[in-house]
């Protein structure tokens, strides 16, 4: 079994010499990489009642998938697993984007009453 790659080195591929010098400086750039286990909103008064051994359930289901998000934006879900004596997370599918088109109002109707 491959060992995974460090998170302070940046794997290349033959592919990156292909690409030019700005691009391939691009890819050395470090972005937060989030595993969420689960959330909850609690109130405040919770919060600070939080000690050391203090138990806190969630609602999610053990064997629901986790969410990967690379920069706050879901990228990804999968199963915890055992990478030596370390914390790792299969992918079992990708997230896809959200579509973010928003409407442009007022500019059609604009342009089509100038044009005569």
């Amino acid at each position: 079994m491959s060992q995974p790659a460090s998170s302070n080195t940046v794997p290349t591929s033959s592919d990156d010499l292909t690409l030019p010098a700005y691009s391939r400086s691009l890819l050395k750039i470090l972005v937060p990489v989030t595993v969420t286990l689960a959330t909850k909103r609690q109130s405040v008064r919770e919060v600070i009642e939080l000690v050391p051994g203090a138990l806190i359930s969630f609602d999610k289901p053990c064997d629901e998938s986790l969410e990967l998000a690379v920069n706050q934006r879901p990228l990804a879900r999968g199963e915890a697993v055992k990478v030596g004596d370390k914390f790792g997370l299969r992918i079992a599918e990708m997230v896809l984007p959200e579509e973010r088109f928003e409407a442009v109002q007022g500019q059609a109707s604009g342009l089509s009453s100038h044009s005569a």
